[in-house]
């Protein structure tokens, strides 16, 4: 058969074509191209008897070169830059940051890293001892109130900055719900601090008890006769208003025995002479009750 050498030849050109394409896509593959990427800073080896208090940001801007392939083939955590701190003394530090810091894949060069440095402020780690104060949340049935709040332990250690740590004044615990409750709350709750920088060292966990009782009953006092007390020897003394106000609460079977006369309002006259003055009015403890809300709680006297 003779041979014809433009034979095909539309078959011939698509080849080609597709030949230059397939080297053109595999050549940009391996063209070395560059990249910015914002990665995460690790802080490693701080020292024991040290604490932050001003600690950089989470995150660094880096360059990076590799092939195009390489590079977006990145995920997260495979380029993360490392500060080691272990030379780190209280006070405020700088530490640089090169691109040998960063751990970054096999083909692919680290080559800037922005911000070059990071300032951080250390001071020396401390401990204290504080009062567990549990939070309670919720409102206990009608008729009911919550009583006592026992945390075990009462105390616990609690390790931060030397400054921060003269401020912590108590442990707290994430909230005891006691709504609608007619018995005891028992519960094991979380321990923590409020205050930024500062952690629970051990234990981490508390376990409370919410005393649920019942609601003492109560009692409106309308008419308390207000007395005058200490009055000298050939004075007259009148007051206004002549009664006052009051709450008493207590057991059922103390309060079912108050009268306004039960309870003992008055003002001390003492060293008071003739003329006209506002004074407080005091209340003699009663015995089983508590007493509150006077109304009013200063009354106009006029002496002669």
């Amino acid at each position: 058969m003779r041979y014809h050498p433009f034979a095909h030849s539309g078959l011939k050109i698509a080849s080609l074509a597709l030949a230059l394409l397939l080297w053109t896509m595999v050549s940009s593959q391996r063209a070395s191209v560059e990249r910015g990427i914002r990665i995460p800073l690790e802080l490693q080896n701080l020292p024991g008897n040290l604490e932050m208090v001003e600690p950089p940001q989470e995150s660094v801007d880096v360059r990076v070169r590799g092939t195009a392939d390489a590079l977006s083939r990145l995920g997260p955590g495979d380029l993360v830059a490392s500060v080691d701190l272990s030379s780190a003394q209280p006070g405020r530090r700088l530490f640089h940051l090169t691109p040998e810091r960063v751990k970054a894949p096999f083909a692919v060069a680290v080559t800037q890293v922005t911000p070059s440095s990071v300032a951080i402020r250390f001071e020396p780690s401390a401990t204290r001892i504080v009062p567990v104060s549990p939070s309670v949340e919720g409102v206990p049935a009608p008729g009911f109130i919550v009583g006592q709040i026992v945390a075990e332990p009462p105390t616990v250690e609690v390790v931060g900055p030397e400054s921060v740590l003269r401020t912590v004044t108590e442990a707290i615990t994430e909230p005891i719900w006691v709504g609608s409750a007619r018995s005891d709350v028992r519960s094991s709750v979380v321990l923590g601090v409020a205050e930024a920088g500062v952690r629970v060292s051990r234990p981490r966990t508390a376990d409370v008890l919410v005393a649920i009782v019942p609601a003492p009953a109560e009692k409106q006092l309308s008419d308390v006769p207000v007395r005058p007390r200490n009055l000298a020897r050939g004075l007259s003394a009148k007051i206004s208003p002549a009664s006052v106000k009051l709450r008493v609460q207590g057991s059922q079977e103390a309060i079912a025995k108050i009268r306004d006369t039960s309870i003992v309002a008055y003002v001390d006259l003492q060293d008071i002479g003739e003329g006209d003055y506002g004074l407080p009015v005091r209340l003699e403890p009663a015995a089983d009750v508590g007493l509150d809300q006077l109304d009013p709680t200063i009354v106009s006297i006029h002496v002669e």
